[in-house]
């Protein structure tokens, strides 16, 4: 990179041309964060700006100072004036991601900046910011993934640019309806990313009636399959160890009972060793549990006297290899 660097100066802030506000993420936590920073300490890292024509600076980086600085009432900004044109600057902030890590959206989308408002192929964008071409088309397409109203939400920290990429955009892509009426529950009642992924996964597997119910009331879902398995967990505990074994003998009866109904279906196989060999191994399986749970049940009601302790010495004996009470302490 042959960019030059210029002077560092404060700048009014009514100077500063905010072009690329839409590509950053606000995350509020952070601004407040650096807020605080910026009271206690001042303003330590510059921002970063290339001029424009007359008395206007275009800003490349240091949104979140800005946001921090106006939040704390501040008129001035430390500004760094790189003297390059603009494409180079945002491919030299690009590069310089080491020292300023960018959210995988933010990057998407100043790509989309230098491909579409500056005019660069997606292979001159790679050479020059020292990426490959694979990169640069993937972060175009997480972008091309998700529509507008889901990019004005995690921009401004409603949603995670996880639930938007892996949830709302594949929904938006399948039920439009939905995503908008997901979006906008979330917006009132948020889920955790843990408990979105549970939402999706049983979204998925539902009938219509189920889904449109699930949209309407997220929360009112997720809270239902908390109880559940709150009740699972225990009904669990209560039956105890010999209840579970119980629980998944009767899995198997259920597994078998459907390989039988597709019984049907198997003396239309041209092959069916594999079938047979796996039939084969589970009998096997079978029979070791079997005779396994036999031994388990088949104890001694009248154990061997000669195993208890001697009658004649009826002083207690010191415990082998235990720790002493002080160490137990």
């Amino acid at each position: 990179m042959d960019t030059a660097t210029g002077t560092t100066r404060e700048v009014d802030l009514h100077r500063l041309d905010l072009r690329f506000a839409e590509a950053r993420l606000l995350e509020p936590r952070a601004v407040e964060a650096l807020a605080r920073s910026i009271e206690q300490n001042g303003q330590r890292i510059a921002c970063i700006a290339v001029p424009e024509d007359g008395n206007r600076l275009i800003l490349v980086d240091g949104y979140r100072r800005i946001l921090a600085l106006r939040r704390l009432g501040r008129d001035t900004a430390s500004v760094e004036a790189w003297a390059c044109d603009l494409a180079q600057a945002l491919l030299t902030v690009l590069a310089r991601a080491n020292a300023r890590p960018f959210a995988a959206l933010e990057e998407a989308l100043l790509l989309r900046e230098l491909v579409h408002g500056q005019g660069l192929s997606e292979r001159e964008v790679a050479r020059r910011s020292g990426r490959d071409v694979s990169w640069v088309s993937r972060r175009l397409q997480l972008i091309c993934a998700l529509p507008e109203v889901l990019l004005t939400a995690v921009r401004k920290g409603d949603l995670s640019t996880w639930a938007a990429t892996r949830v709302l955009a594949p929904l938006a892509r399948a039920n439009a309806e939905h995503a908008a009426q997901l979006l906008g529950a979330l917006a009132s009642t948020p889920l955790s990313t843990r408990e979105l992924h549970t939402w999706f996964r049983h979204y998925q597997g539902a009938s219509r009636a189920a889904r449109a119910r699930m949209v309407e009331h997220p929360r009112l879902f997720i809270e239902a399959v908390q109880a559940r398995d709150e009740q699972r967990a225990d009904a669990r505990l209560r039956e105890g160890p010999e209840g579970q074994c119980a629980a998944d003998v009767r899995q198997l009866l259920a597994l078998i009972k459907r390989l039988r109904q597709c019984l049907p279906t198997l003396s239309t196989l041209a092959q069916p060793e594999p079938v047979l060999s796996a039939l084969t191994r589970l009998r096997t399986a079978l029979d070791a549990l079997q005779s396994d749970l036999a031994r388990s049940f088949d104890h001694d009601p009248q154990p061997d006297p000669r195993c208890g302790p001697h009658p004649a010495n009826s002083r207690p004996e010191p415990a082998r290899n235990q720790p002493s009470t002080e160490a137990l302490a």
